[in-house]
């Protein structure tokens, strides 16, 4: 039980702003903002290093002293040099067409479907169709995935044999793999 410290070197390009418990993050790929605030838990800037820390060196503190320490350095790769997600259109039975319209990706056909399937695009998050493959790219980690998993989940059969109707949309590449 004593003083937990973590540090994050901020690169040049990198601008970290800290008030009232949100943390700012800007650089060249964009900017991302998070609210992180626990009454036990101090980030400050100290030139070109956030430290993240707390004095009460108890299990709880020290699991939100590295969650914190790796949402900023998420934050940091984020606007430096963003996230990429892939993903795969599949089908076997009926070509699926996808589009993005506005903040909404829309599956048509999907299975012979005659409505149209829509999910969000979340904000700050880029989608571009290449053929059958889907590319999602954006500063802020969070954002692109729950977005690869919204249109994974828009395309979730029900009904059906899973073994035998494998169409969908399918994440193939997450970033850092």
């Amino acid at each position: 039980m004593g003083l937990i410290k973590e540090e994050i070197e901020v690169p040049e390009k990198v601008q970290v702003t800290l008030e009232a418990g949100n943390v700012k993050v800007k650089g060249p790929q964009g900017e991302v903002s998070r609210s992180l605030w626990h009454p036990k838990i101090r980030i400050e800037k100290k030139g070109k290093h956030v430290v993240v820390s707390s004095e009460m060196g108890r299990r709880k503190e020290k699991a939100l002293v590295g969650t914190y320490t790796a949402h900023i350095k998420n934050m940091v790769v984020g606007v430096t040099t963003g996230f990429e997600y892939k993903m795969k259109i599949v089908y076997a039975h009926f070509p699926i067409k996808a589009s993005v319209k506005g903040d909404t990706f829309v599956i048509e056909n999907f299975l012979g479907e005659k409505s149209p399937r829509k999910t969000s695009i979340l904000r700050g998050t880029k989608v571009a169709i290449k053929g059958d493959v889907v590319e999602l790219s954006g500063a802020d980690v969070e954002a692109v995935g729950q977005t690869a998993a919204n249109i994974e989940r828009a395309t979730k059969i029900k009904g059906f044999d899973p073994r035998v109707f494998q169409d969908g949309i399918y994440i193939t590449q997450k970033p850092g793999r």
